[in-house]
């Protein structure tokens, strides 16, 4: 049977877009048009021929999700979280696609959270949010907010059933079960209670999906009543509120890409004016936490990799250094308790935890065993206390919750992630599998780290097919993660790589700096370098090679097609930034402005123009012969909009017509994806079906 490939006939006249002196013919800028029956249209075409083309996985999806749910335990229950009089808790329920929100009150004498029998509900049980009963007639469904008031008897929450990311806000009276009329649509992520819990603040955003504007309301008036606390006008400056861990202060975050300013309220006076802790700066970045008298201030002013002070929380002035800048040792974040702070940073490309004692004693690291693995605080509401909870990983270790005590620096593991035995019956051994640490050499002399996991006694004879994953932007790092889909690849011979690009933080500010604005395209032959490092190793061959990426790391994916077609037989784009030029010339679109600090500002600069003209996928696809590409997109994604990818694949068919080229569209989702854990394990058994195809493991 003859499968006809989509052909993407321009609907409308050319688009023209000349800038700086270039002229740039877009063919299919008519796609752009989301409420276009034409579109619609299109995109289910596109649809229906990506599931006829991969009818032949159909099978193997299906296997593939089976091994993912078979090695899940899925009725499962979190490791209590204390705040207050309660322990707090998401359980799952097996067929259920959310996670129900509950808690319990906490016994006379006990200290150690509670322990559930294979997931099972514990006794006297409160069901806070059931997620299921939300989604109820829904395909899609988010939680935003999820706040439970200081004295434990609101709950405010939001919801959202398209994926557009904009939440309807409600309060529950958490002693009755019943909703208050309170209702707020259009907001955004992030609430805070006042101390006394009378009082509700929360974010909306601006015509851009911009979070502009803080908004305080008053429990049991009219949203209509509701009062601007702060709005900011300068487009590159996205808000946020909190309530500090020790719920003294509400903090109003304002944040750029590259300059931040904090303002506080009392928690305990909710109309007061709020004050800026310092001034913003450009270029300046802070955060705030408030402990005891002071504020703690993570900065990088005069410190890349960021350094420690304090001032007055009373009377916000100079800042007091208290942990000084170390070059190579990134400070990420400060958590305040009542006896003790905690510095989480990352050194050497790993994560790390420091624990400081207040009024003596020696600031200490927690050591942790393996070469390989990633750290960070968990739910840590309470602020007199003398534990921590963290949650530790690596490539072979699955996900595992720790208390550690303060004091004794003793540790106990309360959780480790359940992985139950695979299609051959026997349980998961850690030991069956290798992790890697290897470096590969950048066209600048520069040494990327990459990190493997493969099947114990993998040969290196190139012989193993690979998938090398790479974001690099933003500052955000791909930290070893475990994961259960994974194993379904590992076990089938397929080495599993992520490249540690520059663009992410794996190693500080400056890895960083040097891979945005007019040094991106370090981002993206760091990646090839990566690539052609693992051939030459012997971990696999290019005909054996897969890349894949999201977002800024399908922007990644896009940009390596072009730079190195040779180097990959397939290529994965989820929700890809593909066609980046023509965004960042448009401050209506969402995120725009915001982005220029990332990206650079090609409107108004023609050296930036020319700069992303050079590498931005979309306007450079060339007639070459591409690897197999598919790319996955959500038609109700306002971080990177749908139409990206699918005039990509448009471009590429007419430009490149011998390559095989796929598009997948979901029609009812957002940038995440789908919702429900069942639909998110269908969507990854359809990706690494594909990709075992590629890889000649199908």
């Amino acid at each position: 049977m003859t499968i006809e490939t989509p052909a993407p006939v321009a609907k409308r006249m050319p688009t023209e877009r000349t800038h700086h002196g270039d002229t740039f013919t877009d063919e299919y800028a008519w796609l752009a048009g989301k409420d276009d029956p034409a579109t619609i249209a299109y995109l289910t075409t596109e649809n229906a021929y990506t599931e006829a083309r991969t009818a032949h996985l159909a099978d193997l999806r299906e296997q593939l999700f089976e091994e993912i749910r078979q090695r899940t335990q899925e009725t499962d229950l979190s490791v209590p979280a204390r705040k207050g009089g309660h322990w707090y808790y998401t359980r799952t329920v097996e067929g259920q696609q959310y996670g129900v929100q509950c808690r319990r009150a906490v016994h006379d004498g006990e200290t150690d959270p509670p322990v559930s029998q294979d997931g099972a509900p514990l006794a006297d049980e409160e069901v806070l949010l059931d997620g299921n009963v939300l989604a109820a007639g829904h395909d899609f469904f988010a939680l935003g907010a999820f706040d439970v008031s200081p004295d434990g008897r609101w709950l405010a929450y939001s919801t959202d059933f398209s994926g557009d990311e904009r939440f309807t806000l409600r309060v529950k009276d958490l002693t009755t079960g019943e909703l208050l009329p309170d209702e707020v649509p259009g907001t955004f992520y992030g609430t805070a209670w006042s101390a006394d819990a009378s009082v509700l603040f929360y974010v909306t955003v601006d015509d851009a999906w911009r979070p502009n504007r803080v908004w305080r309301h008053t429990l049991g008036t009219s949203a209509s009543e509701d009062v601007v606390v702060y709005q900011e006008d300068d487009e590159r400056f996205w808000v946020g509120v909190e309530l500090t861990r020790s719920e003294k202060f509400l903090l109003i975050d304002i944040h750029s890409k590259v300059t931040s300013e904090v303002l506080a309220i009392p928690a305990g006076n909710p109309t007061g004016a709020p004050v800026p802790v310092a001034p913003r700066r450009q270029g300046v970045e802070y955060t705030v936490e408030h402990h005891g008298h002071r504020f703690l201030i993570l900065h990088n002013d005069g410190a890349e990799d960021f350094a420690l002070a304090y001032t007055s929380a009373d009377a916000p002035g100079d800042w007091v250094p208290l942990i000084e800048h170390r070059p190579g040792t990134r400070l990420e974040a400060v958590d305040a308790f009542e006896n003790h702070l905690v510095v989480t940073l990352r050194a050497n490309g790993l994560t790390g935890l420091r624990v400081l004692p207040i009024g003596g004693g020696d600031s200490h690291d927690i050591d942790f065993p393996e070469p390989l693995y990633s750290v960070g605080l968990d739910s840590n509401p309470e602020y007199r206390t003398g534990q921590l909870r963290f949650r530790y990983t690596s490539l072979v270790t699955p996900d595992s919750v720790y208390d550690y005590d303060l004091v004794t620096r003793r540790m106990i593991q309360r959780r480790q992630r359940p992985v139950l035995p695979g299609p051959d019956g026997r349980p998961y051994d850690p030991a069956g599998y290798e992790q890697h640490r290897d470096w590969a050499i950048a066209d600048d002399g520069t040494r990327v780290p990459i990190s493997l996991v493969c099947r114990a006694g993998t040969p290196r004879d190139g012989s193993a097919p690979c998938v090398i994953y790479g974001y690099g932007s933003y500052e955000a790092s791909m930290d070893p993660w475990f994961s259960v889909a994974r194993l379904s690849l590992l076990d089938r011979g397929v080495v599993f790589a992520v490249a540690h690009i520059r663009g992410g933080g794996e190693l500080g500010r400056r890895w960083y700096d040097q891979g945005k604005l007019l040094a991106k395209k370090n981002t993206f032959t760091d990646f090839v370098a990566c690539a052609r490092h693992l051939v030459e190793a012997g971990w696999t061959a290019t005909d054996r090679l897969v890349a894949r990426g999201a977002s800024a790391g399908g922007l990644l994916m896009g940009a390596v097609a072009n730079l190195a077609p040779d180097a990959f037989t397939g290529i994965v784009a989820q929700v890809p930034f593909v066609d980046a030029l023509t965004s960042m010339l448009d401050p209506s679109l969402p995120l725009t402005v915001t982005e220029w600090e990332e990206w650079g500002n090609p409107l108004d600069d023609p050296e930036v123009y020319a700069y992303m003209r050079s590498y931005t996928p979309y306007e450079n696809v060339r007639a070459v012969d591409y690897p197999a590409i598919l790319a996955v997109t959500s038609l109700n994604d306002t971080r990177v909009l749908y139409h990206e990818p699918a005039k990509w694949i448009a471009r590429l068919r007419a430009t490149a017509p011998r390559g095989d080229y796929l598009l997948k569209t979901e029609m009812g989702a957002g940038h995440g994806g789908p919702s429900g854990r069942y639909d998110a394990w269908r969507e990854e058994a359809f990706i690494n079906a594909w990709l075992l195809d590629q890889l000649g493991r199908a």
